[in-house]
């Protein structure tokens, strides 16, 4: 690694873990996160669930693992020229979508729906649960132990009625306060990785076409670089050298527009970061503007497709099949989820039960969701 910027995350400032560990021996601090959230169970299951298409749609689309793997490499190319923290920048990139339910934001979006009268479900609240919490592999403790600057990063959002109950966690989301610069750049590195991998996929899978995109600004741009350097060049090849030209726009853009704001407010270490009143990390306005352009264009022409609606309406009936009959009957399910639903149900009631619930069905593949509502039918 690179030397660290006085800014980046350290390990001499951290916040350190809820549970106290001897220093690892032959990586760092932020090396054993990363390497903790890889081995995690939560992790792999994300090789079968949902980016834009359901996995069974095809072996060639982007899931949430292969997605998150993008995000950690455009996060770590950003974080080595801004000279942050390039293992903490990983770590987050590949967390950030541990808690995602199946069916992608279809089945967030009818999760939180049931939810709704026992505290609702957050796709980046379930992702620390999931750390925190879920994940079962070590003596000493629950979940993975990660530390603070981590669990920070992959809390992108946040409701207030939650972050109350976060503690220091929380706070930035009460108060106004931002997170870690390698927080800011895990965000928007999941933003670049998204819309630009769709419009990939989008283009594979023909619902939409690059006659389309054209009106985008970002596209076109490199459309016509693309197409007057390689008039001969194969559809799929024209589009992949324009997806990694985009990519790249955004990443150059970013990199400079932040070194600007940084210089402006010359933050002394990571706790100034988080004082200030806006984040640092950014595009400038104009290809921001761009990046905005496309991002509506695929939420109308590729998200709200015929073909995509009609596989999200499938999904959505079946997690909400799922869970209310789980709710109904709580006898089906394995033994040691069993355990946990009678022990917090007693603590908490129904909310207990719900949460028990909640906590399975996100946790499940798409593939799983779907061959459990067969057995359950």
């Amino acid at each position: 690694m690179s030397e660290l910027a006085c800014y980046a995350a350290r390990e001499d400032n951290s916040k350190g873990r809820i549970f106290g560990e001897p220093q690892p021996e032959h990586r760092n601090q932020y090396q054993r996160d990363r390497d903790r959230i890889i081995h995690s169970a939560a992790f792999r299951r994300l090789e079968y669930k949902t980016q834009v298409f359901v996995n069974h749609e095809g072996d060639m689309f982007r899931t949430r693992l292969t997605h998150s793997i993008e995000v950690a490499q455009i996060g770590r190319t950003i974080a080595r020229a801004l000279k942050l923290n390039e293992d903490l920048t990983e770590a987050i990139c590949l967390a950030h979508d541990l808690g995602h339910t199946p069916f992608g934001h279809a089945g967030q979006d009818v999760l939180n729906n049931c939810m709704k009268d026992y505290g609702g479900f957050e796709h980046n609240l379930q992702s620390l649960r999931v750390v925190d919490l879920l994940e079962e592999r070590y003596a000493d403790f629950p979940g993975l132990n990660l530390l603070f600057e981590t669990r920070e990063g992959i809390l992108k959002h946040c409701s207030r009625k939650h972050a109350v109950k976060l503690g220091d966690l929380g706070r930035r989301f009460l108060e106004g306060g931002q997170p870690g610069l390698e927080a800011q750049v895990a965000n928007i590195a999941d933003e670049i990785a998204y819309n630009n991998h769709d419009v990939d996929d989008g283009l594979r899978s023909g619902l939409i076409a690059t006659e389309q995109l054209k009106v985008c600004e970002l596209f076109s741009d490199q459309y016509d670089i693309v197409s007057r350097q390689w008039p001969d060049l194969s559809e799929r090849r024209l589009i992949h050298e324009i997806v990694r030209r985009m990519i790249n726009t955004l990443v150059g853009d970013l990199i400079a527009n932040s070194r600007t704001k940084i210089d402006q407010y010359q933050p002394a270490d990571i706790d100034t970061v988080r004082s200030l009143p806006v984040p640092l990390i950014g595009l400038g306005e104009e290809i921001l503007n761009k990046h905005m352009e496309l991002k509506r264009f695929l939420r109308k022409n590729l998200y709200q497709h015929d073909r995509v609606q009609q596989m999200t309406g499938k999904a959505k009936q079946t997690v909400k099949t799922l869970f209310e009959v789980y709710m109904a009957d709580t006898g089906l399910f394995p033994k040691d989820v069993q355990l946990r639903l009678n022990k917090e149900e007693d603590i908490a009631g129904a909310s207990g039960r719900a949460r028990v619930i909640a906590d399975y069905i996100a946790g499940m593949t798409d593939r799983f969701a779907i061959a459990e509502l067969e057995r359950i039918n």
